[in-house]
């Protein structure tokens, strides 16, 4: 299979200031990239053809029932995927059924290695399934990809350090051609929502882990995407800092209406942020339930001193626990590798 990230002379540029190339990313992905090759493979790529997506064609066949539904961004049916290891093969997903709708901020929770970023990765056609199909806004995830139709945050910022915060968030919109003025203008927007204003000429280095990672979200931002895509992305940072870009997402959340996806270990987190948590299985994963959170964005910080939030999370640990049990055992089961 061809490799995650490609040199080839019909579709790479350049970093102006270091005169090293910048990656796009092939069609397939043939491994798991790290952190700061994803980011590099999907935020820096060249500007893709213009053209506009084509719709999959609709199935007929019960249309008046399909026309009151609501429209979907992301419609997930039926989707498994194995992996092939040295060991053998890796069940990672099984039959997994998942209808997103336009604004709704939808957050995976399960236990370690059940799938939750597989999933992600799979929207986001950096794996594909074994079975099954994904559709975001009607069209393949291969198609939404290469139109740069979603914005995907990892869990490290990934920012280079010999750029200014503002030329940071500025390079996909240099990759994709935007001139100086519109990225100034853009750039200038998305910092402030972030609340990064005054710190455009900072290098990444003279801000806290935190600040970076909002300087990520500003960057995935920067070219308007409809749909985020977020790994775990406030993972690393410590609990104080949490809570306030929590806050944060959420007020970005109310003004823009973007739709999210997001991937946590944080029950607190889940239910602080989500319209609908996806509590997904032990490997293979599947959604085990869907809990709906009926709290308006912005959410509130009283909201998690609320005795509704705390039935919530009682309700996520409840459906928790014996899958995670189910992980340490078959974790314990496992055979040492030689």
């Amino acid at each position: 299979m061809p490799n995650i990230l490609s040199t080839s002379n019909k579709g790479w540029a350049r970093d102006l200031d270091a005169g090293l190339p910048v990656f796009f990313m092939d069609q397939r992905a043939a491994r798991r990239a790290g952190p700061t090759e994803q980011s590099v493979a999907f935020e820096s790529s060249p500007k893709a053809p213009t053209r506009p997506l084509e719709p999959v064609q609709p199935d007929t066949t019960n249309s008046q029932n399909r026309a009151a539904a609501p429209a979907l961004v992301v419609d997930v049916r039926g989707v498994s995927l194995t992996f092939q290891t040295g060991d053998g093969e890796v069940q990672a997903l099984s039959n997994v059924d998942l209808p997103i709708g336009a604004g709704d901020f939808v957050s995976f929770i399960g236990p370690s290695g059940c799938g939750k970023t597989t999933l992600l990765r799979v929207i986001a056609d950096l794996e594909h399934p074994t079975a099954g199909t994904v559709l975001v806004n009607g069209v393949s995830s291969e198609q939404v990809r290469l139109q740069r139709h979603y914005g995907y945050i990892f869990q490290a910022p990934a920012l280079y350090p010999w750029r200014t915060i503002e030329r940071n968030v500025a390079l996909p919109l240099e990759i994709m051609g935007f001139d100086a003025a519109e990225r100034r203008k853009r750039v200038g927007k998305y910092l402030k929502l972030v609340n990064l204003s005054g710190f455009n000429r900072k290098f990444p280095w003279q801000l806290s882990g935190g600040m970076q990672q909002r300087a990520s979200i500003a960057r995935a931002l920067s070219f308007d995407p409809a749909l985020l895509l977020m790994d775990e992305p406030f993972g690393a940072l410590d609990e104080q800092t949490r809570m306030v870009l929590g806050e944060d997402l959420s007020v970005l959340l109310s003004r823009t209406e973007k739709t999210i996806v997001f991937v946590t270990h944080s029950l607190g987190e889940a239910v602080f942020l989500a319209d609908r948590v996806a509590v997904f299985s032990a490997r293979p994963g599947t959604i085990k339930q869907i809990i709906a959170v009926d709290e308006p964005h912005p959410r509130k910080p009283s909201f998690m001193t609320a005795p509704k939030f705390h039935a919530l999370r009682d309700q996520l640990y409840g459906l928790l626990h014996d899958e995670i049990r189910k992980t340490v055992a078959e974790s314990a089961r496992a055979p040492e590798t030689p």
